[in-house]
């Protein structure tokens, strides 16, 4: 577990979110941003969300990576050793980087405990395929998938990415959700929290960010 000099040196020197005092909540929150210079808009809590589930009975390795045992450096051989090239790599940069031992990897990706996650946002800097997003808890889902690659080569190398079928699109009664480089994006600005794009998500490629079953209102 962190303690205060070690949140202060997260949001000084890495640039963490100034809400990383739980007990002192909003009013510790807003006095650091004072003391910082700036201003803070909002302390919602927020946890990390993995954005990929291409686990290992899914995604298949090319090679064997032997190098320095890194997602960093195992990524500058060919794009990484796994089929999908936006996929966890799973040797653990973000696990390095957590204060809160809120990560371990699970066959084969990283998986975030939310009840020890306090959103630093650390573990994302750290991810060299951009894989773990920092979402605010009322954000109830987001993309389990990174790729942008067009749907028939992303389901050759896992069944679980986003094809870009657009049916979310189509049934998001907001219009929160578009199709952007054969990617779903979700505009939390309009999204209402609904479900309806992860009941209709063929492949299930979009969840709960907290873990939890989607209920659709």
């Amino acid at each position: 577990m962190s303690g205060c000099a070690d949140d202060a040196d997260v949001i000084v020197n890495k640039g963490a979110v100034f809400n990383l005092c739980r007990p002192g909540g909003e009013a510790a929150a807003k006095k650091i941003a004072e003391i910082m210079g700036v201003e803070v808009t909002g302390t919602e809590p927020q946890v990390a969300f993995g954005r990929c589930s291409g686990d290992c009975s899914h995604t298949p390795h090319k090679y064997d990576f032997g190098g320095i045992q890194s997602c960093v450096e195992c990524n500058r051989f060919y794009d990484g050793s796994k089929l999908c090239t936006s996929v966890c790599l799973c040797y653990g940069d973000c696990i390095k980087v957590c204060s809160q031992g809120a990560i371990s990897i699970v066959d084969g990706i990283a998986v975030i405990d939310k009840a020890k996650c306090m959103g630093c946002g650390l573990c994302a800097k750290a991810c060299p395929n951009g894989l773990i997003a920092v979402r605010r808890i009322s954000q109830a889902v987001d993309i389990c998938c990174s790729s942008r690659d067009v749907g028939r080569v992303t389901r050759s190398v896992c069944p679980n990415g986003c094809i870009g079928c657009k049916l979310c699109e189509k049934n998001c009664p907001s219009g929160a959700v578009t199709v952007q480089n054969n990617h779903a994006v979700i505009d939390y600005d309009k999204c209402t929290n609904c479900g309806k794009c992860a009941e209709v998500c063929r492949v299930h490629a979009i969840r709960s960010i907290m873990g939890e079953k989607v209920e659709v209102q």
